[in-house]
């Protein structure tokens, strides 16, 4: 940058370098996701395709983000982990973010067309907006993504519930919320079940765990060198997409490389 008189400013620019040595999330939501549904009509209580389009998204951002080591989406949401020695835009959260979201939406809208043939975008266009958490530790970030996972397992049986009532049972949603209303877990099962014949059980488990997205493939220790060659190998790694349990220990346990921290 060529020097000059009015340089001076860049003095009022703020330092925003996160934890070394931490987990970075980069988590992402929908703005305005609820009039967006209802303007092109997505299916309820979950539409498939755009489902789909976001984990689609999902998978441009890791393959154009080798750092990334896993990522964790459900909803409107999507929650990108970067690793512990992560050095990328020298940690700075503003860059991760602002590339990831950019990033992410860029794809979403490029994707709609395949998804959603019969109902082409048109202004407000789909944005979503981003904040950066830095975690220390292994278990701050499996309960991390336990926290929303769980929110996941929530709002869908709440969801399916309610929308079973209004679609199937006739209600409107102000009789639809009331009668939910203080019921637990047990009860909406038994009112699936019950009333409508839906066993939630065998919902689809993109419905109620939520989409996991990580790279076929562990890192094994090498120099500096052989990192960077690596770096660009897992930008052209197969990326998986699976819809798993988070919180028990099985995912981890076969795959103990996510947690370590280190991308090789």
């Amino acid at each position: 940058m060529a020097n000059s008189k009015y340089e001076y400013v860049r003095s009022f620019e703020q330092p925003d370098n996160l934890l070394p040595n931490t987990f970075i999330v980069v988590r992402l939501d929908g703005r305005g996701f609820t009039k967006l549904t209802a303007k092109y009509n997505f299916e309820k209580p979950n539409d498939r395709r755009a489902l789909d389009l976001m984990n689609e998204a999902a998978v441009a951002v890791m393959r154009d983000l080798p750092d990334l080591v896993l990522a964790y989406g459900q909803s409107d949401e999507f929650s990108f982990v970067f690793y512990k020695d992560c050095t990328l835009f020298e940690r700075r959260a503003s860059k991760l973010v602002t590339t990831i979201v950019s990033t992410f939406t860029a794809n979403y809208v490029f994707g709609w067309a395949q998804h959603f043939p019969d109902t082409p975008l048109t202004a407000p266009l789909p944005s979503f907006d981003g904040r950066a958490v830095c975690y220390p530790s292994p278990t701050n970030l499996r309960d991390y993504l336990s926290w929303r996972q769980a929110d996941c397992h929530i709002n869908n049986l709440y969801n399916t519930t309610f929308w079973a009532l209004v679609l199937k049972g006739g209600l409107d949603n102000r009789v639809a919320e009331k009668e939910l209303s203080g019921t637990v877990s047990a009860d909406k099962n038994e009112i699936l079940f019950k009333r409508f014949g839906i066993n939630y059980n065998n919902e689809p488990e993109i419905f109620k765990k939520g989409s996991v997205l990580y790279r076929d493939g562990r890192p094994v220790q090498m120099s500096k060198t052989q990192q960077e060659k690596e770096r660009k190998k897992r930008g052209k790694a197969k990326i998986v997409v699976e819809h798993v349990d988070l919180i028990g220990d099985s995912f981890w346990e076969r795959r103990p490389w996510i947690l370590s921290g280190r991308a090789g």
